[in-house]
């Protein structure tokens, strides 16, 4: 018999309805259930596409055993950490400060008032060594709280006083002013971390570290600094030729398990595709580089083929396992590779993708690495496209195909800027569909809603980033399509984000004044796995000041970027993108205004040059003089009947040109 999970828009909670633990989504009542029965609250979190949480849910939420032992002595509620982040963070700050270390599955017992006494991740259902089963945690805190309750309870309170704390957003005080110097210095950071013979920073496992790529692109790009590209270079071509990248459909792993991105963790995840296919594509158009520009092109292809969702926005997740089996789908042997291909071609691809007879998988199999380039490319080209053919007739992978807001859009923004890049005019209307859905959707009387499945809006609110990441999704539109209704809903999103989520000294929480309320309000200045919701809000407001002109939007986005000063200079890898928008800040505001006719072929290359400089943060708005409500393209004649286009730098501007070349060139200059 379905539980109280049944009626859920998660598909992760979608595959709880059915365990025989008699389950409770999060909410109220559930607390409330907890109090009335005077017992504690179990809380598991953990994603659709993690492979640990469908190993403990297989073990021990399908046991009968199990679950009456929960369902007699706790109130059990399960939450998906993509719907409710901020749930997750609260307790995943919780499980880091009582055990050192956090992941999913997050197990968490509470007070029946959610107050944190004890935590952990993965339980086995056997004891393992000093790790204790599964049951054996059960039973002993069910005793703990009928023999010590004052004491659990007076434990838990004394987390939340810690937890509180932790919380409390760091005041901005005076602007620290950004500098060249400090950026530097971030640079040299991180410098110090790279992993010089694969690519990547620190040791396993490696997960892929676009935004500080993004910093260094933009460093590089400012200074001419060879170090910065160099790191990114190295760690694009490692990552793109390693087994973490699928050889076959294109799409990376969520991270590689070793340091030399040989076998991934195989959950493939909107957030890091999106992120990495702006990567790439920035790599392409500062260096010229093939590898580059076909990993940009084919990661595209991934979102829009095996992400899309039938109500044109994009899935959240691929899972990491088939049928229960980590990577079934994805890796092979040589003998596999010769019943698809033949003797000699599968001799051939064997050699090509380091597919062994000892494997550099479980079981002998091998994951797909392509060190360098097929010599007979016609022969690659039909090779792949047999073996991909073949892994389709395969098991597949489950799909999350809830549309979360905030990696919606970031997949916007990454598919955007691609199809103007690349000339592919799909890539845009594909992102064009995906915007359309967030603002009839999930957009409810100017509020945003997080995630929606099949057209059906879910109950948890927006969060900051994706307000954040949404608007600058609509900025990114505006830029290529010259359409001003996405500045305007860009404007009106980050209205919101300004109203109800700061923090009154420039910085922001991560949850609206009006969310629910939680143990504590989170507010990470830190990245990720995707950008700090922070550096997020940051990089929209610097864009829409860029468009319009608004000083407001300008000093609220360095305002914000306070955070860079002292996490920056210390931990760069982890506020990336918040050094990547202050490169930005630092370079700008540049602006060019492309003005011409409709269809005018010396328009379309004048903005191509635009489009293809390396200066960064820079906006780029094409359209016909005056065009309405288009801020940039006001008071902007054509030249001598000629398309032209108007370049401003740091409020300055030049005298406009209808010479592509120059532009460039000037372009170059304002890097």
């Amino acid at each position: 018999m379905p539980n109280r999970l049944a009626d859920s828009t998660s598909p992760y909670l979608l595959q709880h309805a059915d365990n025989p633990v008699d389950w409770w989504p999060w909410s109220p009542a559930a607390f409330e259930e907890a109090r009335r029965r005077e017992v504690p609250v179990l809380v598991s979190v953990g994603y659709a596409a993690c492979h640990w949480c469908h190993v403990m849910a297989h073990e021990s939420f399908e046991d009968d055993a199990v679950a009456g032992l929960m369902n007699e002595r706790f109130v059990c509620i399960k939450v998906d950490r993509e719907e409710r982040p901020d749930v997750d963070a609260v307790y995943m700050t919780a499980t880091q400060a009582l055990t050192g270390s956090g992941g999913w599955p997050m197990t968490v017992f509470c007070t029946p008032e959610g107050a944190p006494f004890y935590c952990g991740t993965y339980f086995p259902p056997r004891a393992q060594g000093s790790l204790p089963s599964f049951s054996q945690i059960l039973q002993a805190v069910a005793d703990a709280w009928r023999d010590r309750r004052e004491d659990l309870v007076h434990s838990g309170q004394s987390v939340v006083n810690a937890l509180e704390k932790m919380a409390a957003p760091r005041a901005a005080g005076p602007i620290q002013p950004l500098s060249p110097e400090l950026l530097a210095n971030a640079a040299t950071e991180l410098a110090g971390t790279f992993d010089r013979a694969a690519g990547g920073f620190g040791s396993a496992p490696k997960f892929p570290p676009s935004m500080v790529c993004e910093f260094l692109l933009r460093h590089h790009a400012s200074t001419g600094d060879p170090n910065a590209l160099q790191m990114v270079e190295l760690t694009c071509e490692r990552m793109a030729r390693g087994g973490m990248y699928d050889q076959l459909a294109g799409g990376f792993a969520r991270y590689s398990v070793d340091a030399r991105w040989v076998v991934p963790h195989f959950e493939k995840m909107l957030y890091d595709n999106a992120l990495l296919l702006r990567v790439y594509l920035h790599l392409w158009r500062q260096t010229g580089s093939a590898l580059a520009r076909r990993i940009a092109a084919e990661t595209a292809d991934f979102l829009v083929r095996d992400l899309g969702t039938r109500d044109g926005g994009f899935a959240a997740s691929l899972d990491a396992d088939t049928d229960g089996v980590e990577g079934l789908t994805y890796v092979w042997t040589p003998a596999q590779l010769t019943e698809v291909l033949g003797e000699q071609d599968g001799r051939w691809a064997a050699e090509l993708f380091v597919v062994t007879a000892a494997g550099t998988f479980e079981h002998g199999a091998s994951t797909l690495q392509l060190p360098a380039e097929p010599s007979d490319a016609d022969k690659w080209r039909r090779v792949r496209a047999e073996l991909l053919a073949a892994r389709r007739h395969r098991p597949q992978p489950a799909r999350d195909d809830k549309v979360v807001a905030a990696w919606n859009g970031l997949a916007i923004a990454a598919l955007a800027e691609a199809g103007a890049l690349l000339a592919v005019p799909s890539y845009v209307d594909r992102a064009s569909t995906a915007a359309d859905l967030l603002l009839s959707v999930h957009l409810l009387d100017g509020r945003l809603r997080r995630t929606s499945r099949d057209g059906q809006v879910g109950t948890n609110a927006g969060v900051l980033e994706d307000y954040a990441n949404l608007a600058e999704a609509l900025l990114v539109l505006h830029q290529v399509t010259g359409q001003p209704r996405w500045l305007t809903a860009a404007g009106e999103l980050l209205a919101v984000l300004q109203a109800r989520f700061g923090n009154g000294e420039g910085g922001f929480f991560d949850t609206a004044d009006d969310a629910e309320r939680l143990l504590t309000r989170p507010a990470d200045p830190s990245d990720n796995a995707t950008p700090a919701g922070a550096s997020s809000a940051a990089g929209a407001l610097l864009s829409y000041a860029a468009l319009t002109g608004s000083a407001e939007h300008r000093q609220a986005a360095e305002r914000a970027l306070s955070v860079v000063g002292w996490l920056g200079s210390q931990h760069p890898r982890f506020c990336g993108w918040a050094l990547a928008v202050a490169e930005a800040a630092l370079a700008g505001p540049v602006q060019v205004a492309v003005v011409g006719e409709a269809g005018d072929p010396s328009a379309a290359e004048l903005v191509r040059a635009a489009r293809l400089g390396t200066s960064p943060g820079a906006v780029v708005v094409a359209g016909r003089p005056d065009a309405e409500a288009v801020p940039l393209l006001a008071d902007r004649p054509l030249v001598g009947g000629a398309a032209a286009a108007y370049l401003c730098r740091g409020f300055v501007c030049d005298a406009p040109t209808t010479d592509p070349e120059k532009l460039a060139a000037a372009l170059r200059r304002s890097a």
